[in-house]
């Protein structure tokens, strides 16, 4: 892979990392201050995560046929589109069909970034390029809540600022050469992309966990950590803060992360991050101000915020090249589920429990992960036909 075209690919995941990262607590500050619910503003989180699910059976055909390029352009189109959407009518139920078509889009994008990315790195040097990919999303996440104070100026303001960055990104892709996954002999019916989600999830099921948990604890972060600060007394430009805190953390420990599970097995480096990402957000449950809650989200940021790269290395550590795009697509299944549970579950806990805590969830699900993980033992694997 040229370092132009890296660039490239890596430069349109950090803006489809702006646009999640601002709409999460954009719209769940918006919400809460126009009355809903914090279950209700969950639920509508969960808009961009149904429209992952939603198109994850479909995508394995057009790719093979197509190749990544025109995937790629359909998917960034769409989420530009959707994001000047919503300046056109403030409406809940619009604005999750537009939640709903960016998650489309997005996923688009990183199933299509993602397959072409692990199916050309060598296996010494997977974890690095997979991490790279993973910082510039984590780049992108980390500027997404800066604009949430924007609104304050004008509503409007953050949809335009990241739909006109997403355009010009998206112009970008037109200078890359099409290229095509793995030949695989298999059918492209929706069928056949079951039968290989089958054969996949059957190889690499440990590796799908660690998405799920990044799908839950970034979507519930964001989310509904918003709502349960602004109801124990911190202000929007600190949780802003706290946010950019986790995000900064993450995108500072996402290369190095990825270098030690080249040089010490994915396994052994996710049992080492889920443990610590645990201690940490423990931790920031006990924390009251501003400064401390900022070192447990950075110190959390810099273990769990790389768990969704190190799981792909791990997924693709495990299977053969022609079930990647399969692979791929789970782990944004299983990245999906972790997101739309997470803000729903979390909205659900935050109402139900008198005086709850949300970190606890979060910890709670990072320390399951790592109980698995801890029992998981990999098998030697036979050589997988197409």
């Amino acid at each position: 892979m040229s370092k132009f075209k890296f660039a490239i690919l890596v430069s349109i995941v950090a803006i489809s990392g702006f646009s999640q990262g601002m709409l999460l607590p954009l719209i769940a500050v918006i919400f809460e201050k126009e009355g809903y619910s914090s279950s209700v503003n969950g639920l509508h989180a969960t808009g961009l995560y149904i429209g992952v699910l939603l198109a994850s059976p479909f995508m394995e055909g057009p790719l093979k046929k197509f190749g990544f390029k025109p995937l790629i352009l359909v998917g960034g189109l769409m989420v530009a589109l959707s994001l000047f959407g919503f300046l056109w009518l403030q409406s809940f139920w619009f604005w999750f069909l537009l939640r709903l078509l960016i998650g489309v889009g997005d996923h688009m994008l990183h199933f299509s970034t993602q397959t072409w990315i692990t199916s050309i790195s060598s296996e010494e040097r997977r974890g690095r390029n997979i991490s790279l990919y993973g910082l510039f999303f984590g780049l992108g996440f980390a500027a997404g809540p800066l604009m949430v104070p924007l609104a304050e100026i004008n509503t409007s303001l953050p949809f335009i600022v990241s739909g006109s960055i997403s355009l010009i990104a998206w112009a970008f892709v037109f200078f890359l050469r099409n290229d095509f996954p793995e030949h695989d002999t298999g059918s492209t019916s929706f069928f056949g992309t079951a039968k290989r989600f089958a054969k996949a999830s059957r190889l690499a099921w440990v590796a799908f966990l660690p998405t799920f948990g990044y799908g839950f604890l970034e979507a519930s972060l964001n989310g509904n950590y918003p709502v349960y600060a602004l109801r124990t007394g911190i202000d929007v430009a600190s949780v802003s803060i706290i946010l950019t805190s986790f995000a900064v953390g993450a995108i500072l420990f996402q290369l190095p992360l990825g270098i030690i599970s080249d040089r010490y097995g994915r396994r052994n480096t996710l049992l080492f991050v889920m443990l610590s990402g645990f201690a940490a957000f423990m931790a920031a449950s006990f924390a009251e101000t501003l400064v401390p809650l900022m070192i447990c989200f950075f110190t959390a940021g810099m273990m769990v915020g790389s768990t969704f790269s190190l799981g792909i290395s791990f997924m693709a550590d495990l299977l053969p090249k022609n079930l990647l795009p399969a692979g791929n697509l789970l782990c944004g299944i299983f990245f999906s589920i972790g997101s739309i549970s997470g803000p729903f579950l979390g909205g659900l806990y935050i109402e139900a429990v008198d005086s709850a805590n949300f970190l606890h969830v979060v910890s709670f699900i990072l320390l399951l992960i790592f109980i698995t993980l801890a029992f998981y033992r990999q098998k030697k694997l036979e050589p997988v036909s197409s």
